[in-house]
């Protein structure tokens, strides 16, 4: 996914958390931060805050989009174009290490209004290249829990997001980083061991390809929730490859995912959304909403369909009703 230059459960410990079924085929999940239309029309005024979009009742995942890179986990490097304006950078180096009180603030009440929001890592414009030592993915996994996950002693002061807790992490890395298995393991291992019963959710956002050339490991050997499969700016695999009235697709290749969910994740149950652009200008492989209705109903005979991924807001909110059009597809 491009990068922009640019810059209930129940209430605990003082945050409300949001609602989400992870065994819904209707989700739809959106990508912020980013401001693809604006960077298409050099405008940066394309990309609202966060909270602007969490009142659509029709979207129900939000993924913040992008943590750069770890820096050890310690100095994460963040990015969310225009919006980073009112975020301080507490580095001292100019890593862009932010601390933005906003986005805290968007957070909170985007999770009050039923939205799951996610952190996601990575993003075309990242150069995160991994970790020396399986001991140190580890570290940077347990730094990373400790700066986005529950609020703690351990590294309170450089929280990005403050008081704000994510509801999980999603991995959108598009080259390789060392040592991601070990990462991603102890992530999971601390997501899945939180107290207080809370659930947090752990995606993911490979290219259509099987098995993905930076991902398809840490696929292939952690527990996913979800997986985000881009199906765009990828004309081997992607929608805009799709053959309309035809059960048998020789191009698009949901059924090739649905038959790795099924018989090859470590979670079985995991839910494959189908990642399409909300815009023209989002990147290549846009499909109209009325193009895509064949798609959705197509994909949602396999079992492990669970609805749409959406690159980005900004194009999503300045495409007259893109949302709503493949929601209604989604639960015709």
């Amino acid at each position: 996914m491009r990068l922009n230059r640019f810059l209930t459960f129940s209430a605990i410990a003082g945050y409300g958390f949001a609602t989400l079924n992870p065994s819904s085929n209707s989700t739809v999940a959106i990508y912020w931060g980013q401001n693809s239309a604006g960077n298409a029309e050099q405008d940066t005024t394309l990309q609202n805050r966060l909270s602007s979009y969490c009142k659509d009742s029709n979207v129900n995942i939000i993924l913040i989009a992008f943590l750069l890179e770890f820096n050890g986990g310690v100095d994460p490097t963040l990015n969310f174009a225009n919006q980073a304006n009112d975020c301080l950078d507490i580095s001292g180096t100019g890593k862009n290490t932010y601390q933005c009180s906003e986005i805290e603030e968007d957070i909170k009440t985007c999770q009050e209004q039923g939205k799951t929001v996610l952190l996601s890592f990575g993003g075309s414009g990242s150069v995160e290249a991994g970790f020396a030592t399986k001991e140190k993915a580890v570290e940077a996994a347990k730094s990373t829990w400790a700066l986005f996950g529950p609020v703690n002693s351990t590294l309170e002061a450089k929280r990005p997001f403050k008081s704000a807790v994510v509801d999980g992490f999603d991995f959108d890395f598009e080259s390789k980083v060392s040592f991601l298995v070990d990462f991603t393991k102890e992530l999971r291992a601390l997501m899945d061991q939180a107290a207080g019963g809370q659930k947090y959710y752990l995606s993911a956002a490979p290219q259509c390809q099987i098995p993905d050339a930076n991902l398809g490991d840490v696929l292939g050997e952690v527990s996913f929730d979800f997986v985000n499969v881009q199906f765009y700016n990828n004309d081997e695999c992607g929608v805009s490859s799709f053959v309309p009235n035809n059960e048998q697709q020789s191009i698009f290749n949901f059924k090739e995912w649905d038959t790795w969910a099924t018989t090859k994740s470590k979670n079985k149950a995991v839910k494959i959304l189908l990642g399409v652009l909300a815009g023209e200008t989002g990147g290549r492989g846009y499909v109209s909403p009325d193009l895509l209705d064949p798609i959705i109903n197509y994909s949602s005979k396999f079992a492990s369909f669970g609805g749409v991924m959406m690159w980005d807001a900004s194009q999503a909110w300045n495409n007259a009703d893109f949302i709503k059009k493949v929601k209604d597809s989604l639960t015709d």
